[in-house]
């Protein structure tokens, strides 16, 4: 009698999925053609997107990258195109790129002589200032992006705001050595008073100790060192600072000072302490309720009502000022949610391990916290760097403003979109990097699955 088995006993051979599930097929049908009304929108998409191409490719492309005026340009197109072609004339960008992108910082050593469109022979290697400060920015940022990097590239980062300044400015380097100084002495005092007198008392002699540096002995110290050791390069005035060198300056500056600034201010408005949380909420919600250009006003024009007669506050500094203490106090608003969002269980498991409360909020509290708040931390970051264009109203020459003396010009009146297309290209390169670097963060950070 057979014994016949109803249990296979030997495993099958693996087919290959269905062509209609895998690969760019797949992708579609899942994406794209998955239902009917979803076909007839990809269609209609696909189609406006041909349409709008069909205009703008031929328009970007069969250009003209060389000519001297708008004139000159038109000719060329219609010599190279035919009489109705419409195409860009990316000559300006070509005439006025070092305009673009430095405004009227001059060369090194300085060059008494103003230009307009590129600088004289030779000049080019004098921008290693402003050149030197964007490399600076990101070896400074690179190591706090990037866990892989080597943690000595720190150090670049510690230095990078003491650097950048002296760099753009020129001046004595005892200045910004003077200012490191005065931070080393709030940390010192803190580490070593802390104990004596309390963490609360030590943080306010940590506080007050480096501004009395600040205000009235960091200049007397400069003056000193830099008599007895001369370190200087020469001086470039605000009003020189322009193009896209001064929208990454401010915005890299506000992006670097909101995000500590707006932690303390969201600790501070979660605080105990009646005092110190009036002051946060106070102070958050005030900024919050005046307009960013209201406050640029103030920092170029009513500021000095309010300042002794005589005194000079570097208009890029109020800038800076501003718009840092603008996006912290948005800031504070983004990482305060991040707070709220976290169970009390965490709170209570960083006071079952017997820490302190900061301890608990370097170690257990504020990295979940910040966790969270990287979607609107990052949208923070990217308004902030687009409202850089604003300093136009209040005479800083940035690319927008630069673009009304390039219109002036006779050689290039009329001139109209070719520039903002390029200076919106460039804005949504820096962008759109920040939001991919938000999302690389996020998928690294994930820990559910």
């Amino acid at each position: 009698m057979s014994d016949i088995s109803f249990v296979r006993t030997e495993m099958l051979p693996e087919k290959e999925p269905p062509a209609s599930t895998v690969g760019f097929i797949g992708w579609a049908k899942a994406n794209l053609f998955s239902s009917v009304l979803n076909s007839v929108l990809t269609i209609l998409s696909i189609v406006l997107v041909l349409f709008v191409l069909s205009g703008v490719l031929p328009w970007a492309f069969q250009s003209v990258w060389n000519a001297s005026s708008l004139t000159e340009c038109r000719e060329i197109l219609k010599a190279t195109y035919g009489e109705h072609h419409e195409g860009a004339c990316w000559a300006v960008i070509n005439d006025r790129w070092v305009q673009l992108v430095f405004g009227f910082y001059p060369p090194y050593p300085i060059d008494p002589t103003m230009y307009l469109g590129n600088p004289p022979e030779g000049a080019w290697p004098a921008y290693f200032r402003p050149i030197a400060t964007f490399v600076l920015i990101l070896a400074a940022v690179a190591p706090v992006l990037f866990d892989k990097l080597p943690r000595k590239m720190l150090i670049i980062t510690a230095i990078f705001p003491f650097a950048m300044p002296w760099l753009m400015w020129g001046g004595t380097v005892w200045f910004p050595v003077a200012a490191a100084l005065g931070f080393a002495i709030g940390y010192f005092a803190f580490k070593y008073l802390a104990d004596i007198v309390g963490e609360l008392a030590g943080l306010i002699i940590a506080v007050v100790l480096p501004v009395i540096w600040w205000l009235f002995l960091m200049g007397p110290f400069a003056d000193l060192m830099q008599s007895i050791i001369a370190l200087d390069i020469p001086v470039v005035e605000s009003r020189k600072f322009g193009g896209f060198t001064v929208s990454i300056f401010i915005g890299v500056v506000a992006i670097v000072g909101s995000l500590p600034i707006g932690i303390v201010l969201a600790l501070g408005r979660q605080s105990d302490l009646l005092i110190v949380k009036a002051l946060c909420v106070g102070f958050i919600e005030f900024i919050r309720g005046v307009p960013l250009i209201t406050l640029l006003f103030v920092a170029s024009t009513l500021l000095n009502i309010f300042l002794p007669p005589g005194t000079e506050f570097d208009i890029i500094l109020r800038v800076l000022i501003m718009v840092t203490l603008f996006a912290s106090a948005y800031m504070a608003e983004v990482i305060r949610g991040g707070l709220a969002a976290l169970p009390r269980g965490q709170y209570e498991g960083a006071d079952s391990l017997g820490l302190n409360y900061w301890q608990a909020q370097r170690l257990i509290i504020m990295p979940q916290a910040l966790k969270i708040s990287i979607p609107g931390i990052v949208s923070n970051f990217i308004g902030i760097f687009k409202d850089t264009t604003l300093v136009s109203i209040i005479a800083i020459l940035d690319p927008l403003g630069l673009t009304n003396g390039i219109r002036a010009d006779a050689a290039w009146n009329g001139i109209y979109w070719e520039l903002f297309a390029f200076i919106a290209i460039v804005f949504f390169v820096f962008c759109f990097s920040m939001s991919r670097y938000s999302m690389y963060l996020e998928r690294k950070l994930k820990t559910s699955h």
